[in-house]
């Protein structure tokens, strides 16, 4: 059995995954298909997470929040709607007038898109551990995954870092009773955060991934194929060169892609953990591009897709099929369950 620190899956394919996530989350405002979405989202996340790592931030919480928010801010600024719940005083600011109970509805289903979309990423970030994120940077963009490896990590190493420092100044005698008595562990907080995040660039930095910077060569083409771009641009748009516009963008982004190229073998990298394909990625594939093909084709059943409780508020369709496709996000439990329990 593979140990649950290992990558099961390859990197990128749970960025095909992520993509096909927030394309379906994006495309579907029935309450009915974002409630499973966000519970299969959270499913999966629960199956990623580490043994005896507490979950960071749990879906279903942060739903319920940002529902309740949802529905009380667009009830309390939106006036459409026929089935009006509650009249409130029309010289009252902001909140005057009519309650809609399809207000409530269209900003909870906000709401559940955002939680959604929340669920997703937090299933990404439970399952990818930041050195395979880290792979995925092209070689020519070394100095960004220094910045976005600390960015990631300060926060969590924070939080870590508060635990302890909450453990050291209890044993100390330190109690917090109100807020000035938090004061004393804001300074060891904000100070070894900045500190690990330094480390942590500091051995990234060590390793290769502090770039040199880029030869007067790929400056040149860079800088000749963000004006072929510019000039295509504007023989598209003022003088409707439509065949020299986008021969000239062409160009550019040719000469931007050999630049990135060139700036990347200036960049040797040195892998020490190899993640490889196989047929778990091919079943997560799989799932993926079911559940992208039953939102994108066109077929009876994608129409239950859109919903909107304006103006009388009705049931949402469900179809069953297009929940059953929708199901193709769960693949990732499954070769997590597999590998779990079958020998």
């Amino acid at each position: 059995m593979t140990p649950r620190s290992l990558l099961l899956v390859h990197p990128v394919t749970w960025t095909i995954w992520l993509g096909t996530t927030l394309l379906t989350v994006s495309l579907t405002r029935n309450p009915l298909y974002l409630l499973l979405l966000l519970f299969g989202l959270t499913l999966v996340a629960e199956t990623e997470r580490p043994t005896g790592r507490a979950t960071p931030l749990d879906p279903i919480f942060f739903a319920v929040i940002a529902v309740s928010f949802g529905a009380l801010f667009n009830a309390a600024t939106i006036r459409y709607g026929d089935t009006v719940l509650v009249a409130l005083p029309a010289s009252w600011w902001l909140i005057g007038g009519p309650i809609t109970l399809e207000a409530v509805v269209f900003g909870m289903i906000n709401g559940l898109v955002l939680s959604a979309l929340v669920a997703g990423f937090g299933a990404f970030g439970t399952a990818m551990p930041i050195s395979a994120l880290i792979s995925l940077v092209p070689r020519a963009f070394y100095p960004l995954a220094v910045v976005m490896s600390v960015a990631v990590t300060y926060v969590p190493l924070t939080i870590r870092l508060a635990g302890q420092v909450r453990e050291a100044q209890q044993l100390r005698g330190h109690q917090v009773r109100v807020w000035r008595d938090g004061l004393p562990l804001l300074l060891p907080l904000l100070i070894g955060g900045l500190e690990r995040a330094l480390q942590l660039a500091e051995a990234m930095a060590a390793r290769g991934f502090a770039a040199d910077p880029p030869s007067n060569q790929v400056r040149m083409m860079l800088v000749g194929g963000l004006a072929a771009l510019f000039a295509g641009l504007l023989l598209q748009f003022a003088w409707g060169q439509v065949v020299a516009a986008s021969l000239t963008m062409l160009i550019g982004t040719g000469l931007i892609l050999w630049a990135l190229r060139e700036s990347g073998q200036q960049a040797p990298r040195t892998r020490y953990r190899l993640y490889r394909r196989g047929i778990r990625d091919m079943i997560v594939l799989l799932g993926a591009g079911l559940t992208l093909i039953a939102v994108l084709a066109p077929w009876p059943g994608r129409a239950s897709l859109a919903y909107t409780p304006y103006p009388m508020l009705q049931l949402p369709i469900f179809e069953p099929l297009l929940a059953l496709a929708l199901m193709g996000l769960l693949m990732p439990v499954a070769v997590r369950l597999g590998d779990r329990y079958l020998p």
